[in-house]
C-alpha cells in the first residue's frame, strides 16, 4: 500500500501518485487575456513566502551561499518545476529557509509587490505567517518593522496598496496560534487588518482555535481562515460559528451542502477560489468539475485568487483567464469579478470607491475602442 504524506498545506497525497500537473489546462489565448492585463485588481487569498518568485527566490540565494538553492533564475524555473507533492514541500522549504533576517523580509515582502504591480493588482491582503519566521530567531520587533517598511515603499513607489493576513500553521498547533495571537495583538502593525488560519484541515479541528481568534477579532481583527479545501462543508461551518468567519480560504467543498450555499450566499460571506491552486493539490480532480460555476449559480459572493502562484506556475492574470473561461464570462464579466473582490476586501470604503471606480472607467474606455 502506498504510503500517505502531506503537502506544505496538510493536504494529503500519496507518495506513489504521477506528479500533480503545475499548469492545468491553460485556456486559449484570446483577445480577454490583453483586457485582463490591464485590468485594476484586488486580490485576497496569496502567500508571503508562496509568492517568491525565481527572481526572488535568485537574489535570496545569493545572500546565502550556503544554501542548496540556485542563483540563476533559468535554473530556479527548473527547480521550481515539482516532480511530485514530497519535492514541492522540499522546494518550499528550502524557499521558506531562505527569508532569514529582517532584511531578507523586507526584500521579499517589496519585490512580492513588484509582480503584483506589474500585474495591475491595486490592492492585495497579503497572507503571513510571522511565526515561521520568529521561531527561526528573526527579532519579532524586526520582523514587523520591515513588513511595513516595505508595505509603505510599494504603495508609494508601485501604486500597490499591501494589507496583511496573519495566519496561524494549524499543523504546529496551539503554541503557534497563541503566539501569532500575541504577535497579532500586541505588536499589532498598521497594515494588519484580519486573522487567518493555514495548514492542514484534515485531523486539526477548527474549533479549538477559537479562543485565538475571539482575542484576535476583539482587537478589531477580520476573521479568514481556510476551510472546505481538502475536508467536507462541516469545516466550514464551523469556520462561520466558531471563528466567525467573514470570508473562508477555499471553500471548494460547500457545494456539498445546499443549506451552506445558500448560508454563504445570504450572508455574503466571501469564498476566496483559487482554481489553478485547487488542481495542482488535487482538492479538485478536473479543472472543468471545479465547483466555482456552482458556487456563482447559488449567488455566493464569489472571489479569484492565486494563493502560491509561482508555486504553480500561475499569476492572478491567469486566474482570471481561467474563471473567464469556467464562468463564459466577457469582459464586463470579468469586471464584475474584479468587483467582487473589492467588495470582499477590507479595505476602506474611499479605497473601495477609487478602486471600483478605476475597474468601471478602464473597462468603458476598453469597449469604447
Amino acid at each position: 500500500m502506498l504510503s500517505a504524506a502531506t503537502d506544505r498545506h496538510g493536504r494529503a497525497y500519496d507518495e506513489g501518485d504521477p506528479p500533480a500537473p503545475r499548469h492545468p489546462e491553460a485556456p486559449p489565448m484570446t483577445d480577454l487575456h490583453p483586457f485582463i492585463a490591464g485590468l485594476p485588481k484586488a486580490e485576497l487569498h496569496v502567500h508571503h513566502v508562496g509568492s517568491a518568485s525565481p527572481r526572488i527566490v535568485a537574489e535570496l540565494a545569493a545572500r546565502h551561499p550556503d544554501s542548496k538553492v540556485p542563483t540563476d533564475p533559468e535554473a530556479l524555473a527548473d527547480y521550481f518545476t515539482f516532480t511530485d507533492f514530497a519535492h514541492f514541500i522540499e522546494v518550499y522549504l528550502s524557499v521558506v529557509d531562505l527569508v532569514r533576517t529582517p532584511e531578507d523580509v523586507r526584500l521579499l515582502t517589496f519585490e512580492v509587490a513588484r509582480d503584483m504591480a506589474r500585474q495591475n493588482i491595486r490592492y492585495a491582503e497579503l497572507t503571513i505567517t510571522p511565526y515561521s519566521s520568529t521561531r527561526r530567531g528573526i527579532d519579532e520587533k524586526a520582523f514587523m518593522e520591515a513588513i511595513e517598511d516595505a508595505r509603505k515603499a510599494a504603495e508609494k513607489e508601485l501604486g500597490v496598496i499591501l494589507r496583511w493576513c496573519f495566519d496561524i500553521p494549524g499543523e504546529a498547533g496551539l503554541e503557534a496560534a497563541a503566539e501569532t495571537a500575541r504577535l497579532a495583538v500586541d505588536l499589532r502593525p498598521e497594515g494588519l487588518v484580519s486573522f487567518g488560519l493555514g495548514g492542514p484541515e484534515i485531523g486539526v479541528p477548527r474549533p479549538q482555535f477559537k479562543p485565538y481568534f475571539d482575542a484576535a477579532r476583539a482587537a478589531g481583527l477580520r476573521s479568514v481562515p481556510h476551510a472546505g479545501e481538502t475536508t467536507g462543508p462541516e469545516t466550514v461551518w464551523d469556520a462561520i460559528r466558531e471563528l466567525g468567519a467573514e470570508r473562508i480560504g477555499h471553500g471548494t467543498s460547500s457545494v456539498q451542502d445546499p443549506e451552506l450555499l445558500a448560508y454563504l450566499a445570504e450572508h455574503r460571506i466571501a469564498l476566496e477560489v483559487c482554481p489553478t491552486s485547487n488542481i495542482a493539490t488535487r482538492a479538485v480532480t478536473d479543472l472543468d468539475r471545479h465547483p466555482v460555476k456552482e458556487m456563482v449559480a447559488a449567488g455566493v459572493l464569489v472571489t479569484i485568487n492565486s494563493d502560491d502562484p509561482p508555486m504553480f506556475g500561475s499569476d492572478l492574470n491567469n486566474e482570471y483567464a481561467v474563471a473567464a473561461r469556467l464562468l463564459d464570462l466577457d469582459e464586463r464579466g470579468l469586471a464584475r469579478l474584479a468587483k467582487n473582490a473589492v467588495e470582499a476586501s477590507f479595505l476602506d470604503p474611499d479605497g473601495k470607491a477609487k478602486l471600483n471606480a478605476e475597474i468601471d472607467t478602464y473597462t468603458e474606455q476598453w469597449l469604447a475602442r
